[in-house]
């Protein structure tokens, strides 16, 4: 659905559960990253961009609570409410603690919007790695500043939603997914340099390629400790190399460095390094429209985080295999799994003109290698968060 279509959706949605009209409709979007995968929180460079698939929020004021209260519009989704008369910590249900996190920041910035009845609807598919969190993250944030008037600084609240992630939810994200719901724009990429947290536009508006996302409905769990695990890792290899991250190493540095870390540590640091610099080389080669350059990169990120990371998994492989099978001369450049890994999606760099075989042949191929239905569609680079009423 687009953006009017969803706001259309949510106000009817909204007026059958709360039995009048929202007075505020926000959304924020989901994101793929092009490539640039577990560089965030290395201080590295990431290439993402916005998606067409979001989180919306619809609310009104409930002058007689002192609670914010959250429905979702999916069946067997347990409402939420929030007593903004108590302080806010992390509670029940556990997917409430996104948009908890996110009061609680806001609260602290005396952005205070009273009691609310709130509906949430959300089209980024869940456990995907498309950042269905950071979406709902920003949508929240973005509800409660046109509810009360207050705007924050687009980096500051995209700061706010990753503390709330880390603090709340549990999980210790970089800042990627965040600033690209943010600050998202329509056919440009973000190439965010997560040290500095400078943003730099990417033109991408080629009308010969598109990019395919394509959910192996394989879900991952990042709370797992697997992705904590791997970026205590890195902070190793930092420190063998006495460096304040892995973006200050390089390739030399670490091979003068190998026999004084396991092997294990060294695969990690030796992914960070080179993704950094495979991100850098992308952006160029997508503003000079580039694709086949851009689609090797893609590939070689792929056999980094299959073989050095370890982030990858058979479902992920089996989709860039396909892709690689297609290759060229069936309009494909480039694929890669995106996203924290151990399932979600993967990117596909393709021609535009292709997008409907490809998806048919990476379907049915994907099919038959594992048993289990993708879910492939395709998206422009859309833009960052919006109020859309209000």
């Amino acid at each position: 659905m687009t953006l009017p279509e969803l706001t259309d959706y949510v106000s009817r949605h909204f007026a059958r559960t709360y039995g009048r009209p929202p007075r505020w409709i926000a959304a924020a979007p989901g994101r793929v990253n092009v490539i640039g995968e577990h560089t965030d929180y290395n201080d590295g460079f990431v290439l993402p961009m916005a998606i067409e698939r979001y989180a919306v929020m619809a609310t009104d004021s409930a002058p007689s609570s002192s609670s914010i209260s959250i429905r979702d519009t999916s069946e067997g989704v347990e409402p939420a409410t929030i007593d903004l008369s108590l302080p806010v910590k992390p509670g029940k249900p556990k997917w409430s603690n996104y948009p908890r996190g996110v009061i609680a920041g806001c609260l602290a910035r005396g952005i205070n919007p009273g009691g609310l009845d709130v509906l949430l609807h959300s089209t980024v598919p869940l456990g995907g790695g498309l950042s269905s969190s950071a979406a709902l993250e920003v949508c929240t944030a973005t509800l409660l500043e046109a509810v009360t008037g207050k705007k924050m600084d687009p980096v500051e609240k995209a700061l706010l939603c990753q503390q709330a992630e880390h603090e709340f939810a549990g999980v210790p994200c970089g800042i990627m997914d965040q600033f690209i719901s943010v600050m998202g724009r329509e056919n440009h990429l973000l190439l965010l340099d997560c040290r500095s947290r400078q943003t730099d536009l990417v033109p991408m508006n080629d009308p010969s390629v598109a990019l395919l996302i394509i959910n192996t409905n394989v879900k991952h769990e990042l709370g797992s400790g697997e992705y904590a695990k791997r970026r205590a890792q890195c902070e190793t290899a930092a420190k063998i190399l006495r460096v304040p991250s892995l973006r200050d190493a390089d390739p030399d540095a670490l091979e003068s460095a190998k026999n004084k870390m396991d092997n294990v540590v060294y695969r990690r640091a030796r992914h960070v390094i080179g993704e950094i610099e495979r991100t850098v080389h992308a952006a160029e080669g997508i503003r000079a429209s580039n694709w086949p350059t851009v689609g090797q990169l893609m590939y070689a990120s792929h056999a980094s985080l299959r073989d050095d990371y370890e982030v990858s998994c058979a479902e992920l492989d089996a989709v860039v295999e396909i892709a690689e099978g297609i290759g060229l001369k069936g309009g494909v450049y480039g694929c890669r799994m995106t996203g924290g890994g151990f399932g979600g999606c993967a990117v596909a760099l393709v021609q535009a003109g292709t997008v409907e075989a490809v998806s048919k042949k990476i379907a049915v191929d994907y099919k038959t290698k594992t048993g289990i239905e993708a879910m492939i569609f395709s998206s422009r680079p859309a833009a960052g968060a919006t109020i859309l009423k209000g």
